[in-house]
């Protein structure tokens, strides 16, 4: 048989090119003759330079010397260069929630992620992709703008709630962006403001209380207009729906609340597109190829629940083989719904708590439950029908 072992990371766990070792030790105990090839995945968040660097061949990881953490604590910088010299960054690499000493939803920053986009740039990077996921920052990418040249007569690099109190902002001294353009990655839909925008739906997470979501939301918007959005009515959160005019990036787009605001920032000031990060990395790394040519698909993620079907990786990944009439086998570290196929039938599934016995099992040694679950997976093929 040929297998496919294509999962995402187990976030706070092991890293995607990990699981996948485990998972195909597992499977070569049971039949050491198939054929296993691992693709480890991201869908543009934690984990996507390791994904990326794993699976095209020739890439590169560059340094980008000790930058701005979202705290102000310096912390490495790194990005990915391409054959093609298209530069990769991962805004959790060095804007992540885990590298908050304690969380800071007004005062975190994204100016790290400048900062690295900028040693890719002076690198000569002709074409520039932004994985966004796991900010711990909404400050609509006000502090990575900064680090490229953006100017204003208030501070940038403060945080989402430093935004209100600027006045106007100055491109001139913005660097452009590359040649080949810039793609953002993102699994989420939600726009900039309002009651589903990034500090409605994503704030509490960052540690936003609700006097403070309001805030964050009104400065997002005011932040919004200087970059030149067109907005109009009153929503329910207090600050302003955006109705963007035909010559700004359009706030009410989904995907543009995405990392804090950070997809609509560089939308607005650089013409970033933006790109569903899951199909996207999936293209860029060959899996399309690969699932058509297999026997069967092995993916997985820490959790599968309701959400994982909502464009995010293992759901991509699930409908993709079904497109290809390939058999698909989920691996989790915790099953919150069964997974089913892209017909609606049940798939083969593992939890590792509950092969493990409890989650705090799994998650003190996910490396031996990953090869129990590859080895059930494999027995389970041993007994399907040809």
């Amino acid at each position: 048989m040929k297998i496919v072992i294509a999962p995402d990371s187990f976030k706070g766990s092991l890293g995607a090119l990990d699981v996948a070792r485990a998972i195909a030790e597992g499977w070569a105990s049971v039949r050491p003759g198939d054929s296993l090839t691992l693709i480890p995945l991201a869908d543009g968040g934690e984990g996507t330079l390791d994904a990326v660097e794993a699976s095209v061949p020739g890439a590169r990881r560059r340094d980008a010397g000790p930058v701005s953490g979202p705290d102000g604590r310096q912390t490495p910088g790194a990005w990915l260069l391409l054959p093609d010299g298209t530069a990769v960054v991962e805004l959790a690499q060095m804007s992540g929630i885990p590298l908050m000493r304690r969380l800071d939803p007004l005062g975190a920053s994204t100016e790290g992620l400048g900062q690295v986009i900028g040693s890719a740039l002076a690198s000569g990077a002709s074409r520039l992709i932004i994985g966004l996921g796991g900010s711990a920052s909404t400050d609509g990418a006000a502090g990575a703008l900064s680090a490229l040249g953006l100017r204003s007569d208030g501070t940038l690099t403060a945080g989402g709630g430093a935004l209100a109190s600027l006045g106007s902002l100055d491109r001139s001294q913005l660097r452009a962006p590359p040649p080949g353009g810039v793609t953002l990655l993102t699994d989420v839909s939600a726009p900039l403001l309002g009651p589903t925008g990034a500090a409605a739906v994503f704030g509490p997470q960052k540690g936003a209380s609700p006097t403070e979501v309001a805030e964050l939301d009104a400065a997002l918007a005011h932040f919004a207009r200087l970059l030149g959005a067109d907005l109009r009515s009153a929503d329910s959160c207090g600050s302003e729906v955006a109705t963007a005019d035909r010559h700004a990036a359009d706030p009410t787009r989904p995907g543009m609340g995405a990392a804090g605001g950070a997809a609509y920032g560089f939308a607005a000031a650089w013409g970033a597109s933006i790109e569903p990060g899951a199909e996207y990395l999936c293209a860029l790394t060959g899996v399309p190829e690969a699932v058509a040519d297999a026997d069967l698909l092995i993916t997985g993620e820490g959790r599968f629940d309701a959400t994982s079907s909502t464009g995010k990786l293992v759901g991509t990944l699930i409908g993709l083989a079904g497109d290809r009439g390939v058999p698909v086998a989920v691996i989790a570290g915790q099953l919150a719904v069964a997974p089913v196929g892209s017909d609606g039938r049940a798939l083969w599934a593992s939890g590792l708590a509950d092969v493990a016995g409890s989650a705090a099992a799994a998650m003190a040694d996910p490396a031996r439950w990953l090869r129990e679950a590859g080895a059930a997976a494999a027995r389970a093929a041993d007994h399907s029908p040809e």
